[in-house]
């Protein structure tokens, strides 16, 4: 039974159901495409969503990721060949940033939406993943930087 699963597709394709009732949909959701891929899920390994390898396994895809910084991050980022890891410093920074990326910008609980252990992954125009780390994040992730 696999006890952890990050989705990068959202289940849900109307606008009226979530909690939100539709508040973000235009801006956020409407411009999602359903994949129109079929995927055998049944064949594939997923074994490294179970709890015990996924911190691993996630922690290894976030070290990967070249660093950027500075001014100009989206284009910075987007000229990077790969995946990309930002950091972030506090809510204010990543809502600054999330901004520029054009991508959901609120917290719950101290932490951003989606997130897994401070970082939040996401897609920019690009088969390629940003990743918005957070302070502690690579700390949580046992990466040293």
């Amino acid at each position: 039974m696999l006890s952890a699963h990050r989705r990068e597709a959202l289940p849900v394709h109307s606008p009226y159901f979530g909690s939100s009732l539709g508040q973000f949909f235009k801006q956020y959701l409407e411009p999602i495409k359903l994949n129109e891929v079929q995927v055998d899920w049944k064949s594939m390994d997923l074994s490294y969503l179970l709890e015990d390898k996924y911190s691993i396994h996630f922690a290894n895809i976030v070290k990967k990721a070249k660093p950027v910084y500075g001014a100009d991050i989206v284009l910075k980022a987007y000229n990077v060949n790969g995946d990309v890891r930002v950091n972030y410093k506090d809510q204010s920074d990543f809502e600054n940033i999330a901004r520029q990326f054009g991508i959901f910008q609120e917290w719950k609980d101290g932490v951003p939406r989606t997130a897994y252990k401070g970082v939040v992954v996401f897609r920019y125009q690009t088969t390629q993943r940003i990743f918005l780390v957070g302070p502690e994040s690579l700390k949580l992730l046992q990466i040293e930087d």
